[in-house]
This record gives structure tokens, sequence and C-alpha cells, in this order.
């Protein structure tokens, strides 16, 4: 076994082949850090993979792959199928896990830092399980991987790459679910204040959350078909409770899931509801002017033809006759006015 660092000397930030950190996790002992020298000898003191999966330990290699030597040390060293390598490149986020030959391949997406509702922040993390190694590559920091190290830090023992693999995918369902409950809080406030008939300026917040749901169920949460495949069809090395683990990790996001629908509903609904009040709005707004209209309608009629430069003008010549056109236009208003009140009053 190589010369191993005690956890506790891991520092973060990356060497001059882009790697973040690595550990070492031996059978019936406390994990190591690593560099990938020595990850390199670990693995080569033991040979090839077995078929038949045997309890020695694995080695997790974690890069930054925005680093330039990354990339060249993993095609060289690493032996990752092309198609890993080619969905980093291509930036591929959807969420899933695969069988890529004898490999696993996981793409797993996490909210970066200083999250604050906005879609856009969104990180991915790229996985290959084989025998013996892990390898995961990001180009901006997680707070999934963070977990995992800290809980590494902390003497938590992972038993197997799957382990390793469920526990960055419980990590995951974690922050969906984390997330879904502040939206739902935020969505519970702007509900009580539709029913307490205090609207707001809720449309354009209920727009945007409802964004991020989907947003968030698009990247975040696997697809199932990929993962039924998996378990259908798992690697030789993969072990029944390997298999068993991760399909109580899918069926952990199935909850989460249903969870982030279920607030999409609501979402979808308080949208209705802010929609109809806007109508209703609207429409009293329309009846307003349209009486205001048709009252003033007998004011404007009279007032024209009265102004009209032509004989035979009513009163014209009467010494009160300014004042019983008022009048005559008055009562018209009122009786109007009275019409439209008792058509309404009936209604």
């Amino acid at each position: 076994m190589p010369d191993a660092r005690p956890v506790a000397a891991s520092s973060y930030g990356a060497d001059d082949t882009g790697l973040i950190c690595g550990y070492l996790f031996a059978a019936n002992a406390p994990a190591q850090a690593v560099n990938t020298a020595q990850a390199l000898q670990w693995l080569a003191d033991r040979g090839p993979a077995p078929d038949i999966p045997v309890d020695d330990g694995f080695v997790w290699l974690h890069f930054n792959l925005a680093h330039a030597a990354a990339e060249p040390w993993l095609r060289r060293h690493a032996a990752l199928p092309e198609d890993f390598l080619g969905a980093t490149r291509e930036g591929s986020r959807s969420s899933r896990i695969e069988r890529d030959g004898d490999t696993l391949f996981a793409v797993i997406n996490d909210v970066t830092y200083d999250f604050s509702f906005d879609a856009s922040d969104i990180a991915t993390l790229w996985v290959s399980v084989q025998p013996r190694l892990v390898i995961s590559v990001r180009r901006h920091p997680l707070r999934a991987t963070d977990r995992l190290r800290a809980a590494v830090r902390r003497g938590e023992r992972i038993d197997s790459e799957v382990g390793l693999l469920v526990h960055l995918l419980g990590d995951q369902a974690d922050e969906l679910q984390h997330i879904g409950r502040n939206a739902g809080e935020r969505v519970d406030h702007i509900e009580d204040q539709l029913l307490a008939h205090r609207p707001g300026q809720h449309t354009a917040e209920l727009a945007r959350l409802r964004r991020l749901t989907v947003r968030l169920q698009r990247l975040l949460a696997p697809e199932p078909g990929a993962l039924h495949r998996v378990l259908g069809n798992p690697p030789h090395w993969l072990a029944l409770p390997d298999l068993q683990r991760l399909r109580e990790a899918g069926d952990d996001f199935g909850v989460s899931l249903r969870d982030v629908a279920t607030l999409q509903d609501r979402i979808k609904l308080l949208q209705d509801e802010a929609a109809a009040r806007v109508a209703e709005e609207n429409n009293r707004s329309l009846f307003l002017l349209t009486m205001v209209t048709v009252l003033a309608l007998p004011i404007n009629l009279m007032a024209g033809l009265l102004g009209m430069n032509v004989g035979g003008v009513p009163l014209a010549g009467h010494a009160q006759g300014f004042w019983w056109m008022l009048l005559v236009i008055g009562g018209i208003t009122l009786g109007v006015g009275w019409l439209a009140w008792r058509r309404l009053a009936r209604r």
C-alpha cells in the first residue's frame, strides 16, 4: 500500500493534475487521503479488477475539469470510456445512471453556492464507477461533493464504489427536498395573501417559482428508464446489496419528484386564481367605465342638441330656460342610474 496521508491533511484545490481530492477506502480501515501517484500505485499493486467482487477497497479521485491538465491525465491513466469524456465535453446535464460497458456512468446535478431560487445556478458532476476506482469530474463547485468530503473526514464509512455513488445521490435528493421545501413555504405565503384578498404583485414570482420547479425536475431528477435498465442488466462486478441500494435511491427520488410535481400543481392553481382575480378587477373597472359613459350620455346628447346653430331651440328665449334644461338632464341621468341599479341588484 502506498504511503497515505491522514484525512485531515487533505486540502481543497486542484494540484498539477487537476485533482481536487483523492481518498483510499481500504477494507476495514479509515479513509486515507491520497494523490494521483499513490492511487495509481495502489491500483497497480492489486492488478486487474477480478470478475468476482472482492472487498479490498477502492479509490475515489475527484477532478476539476476546468484545469488544463485534468482531461489529459484522465485519458492517460483512468481508462475511461470515450462516451464519458464526450459527455463532459458536450456538457450533458440530464441526471441519469446508465451502464457503459463494465462501468457505471452517472450524471448528478446540484445547486451551486449562494443559490437564491435562480434556475440557472445549477452545476453538474460526472461520475464513472468501476471496480476499485471511482472518478468524478466537475467544472463548478458542488455542495454534494463537499458534503461527501466532510462526511469522510468525520470518519463515515463508505464500504463500496456504489456506496459512494449512493451517498452522492442521497445528497442530491436532500438538496432537492430542501429547495422544494423552501419553495413550498413561499408558495404558502402567496396563497395566504390571495386568500386574504391581498394579491399584491405575485404573478411574476409565481411564474419564477414554476420555472424553477420545472427546471429542477428536469435536471435533478434521474431518468427512471436508465436506472431500470441498469438494475435489469447490471455490470458483472455489481453485488446484489449494491443493486438494492441503487433501487432504494431511485425510490427516494421518486418521493421527491412527487413532492415537486405536487408543488407545480399548487403553483398552477395559484396562477389560475391570480389570473381570475386580475380578470375580475379588470371587469369591474370596465363596468365602472361603461356606467360612467352611460350616465354621461344624456348630458352629452342634450348639450350637442342645444349647441346647434339652428332655429327652434326650445326655451331659447325663456328667462329660466337654462335651469329647466339642467333639471331635465339631471332627471334623465337619475332615471338611467336607477334603472341600472335595479338591474344590478336583481343579479
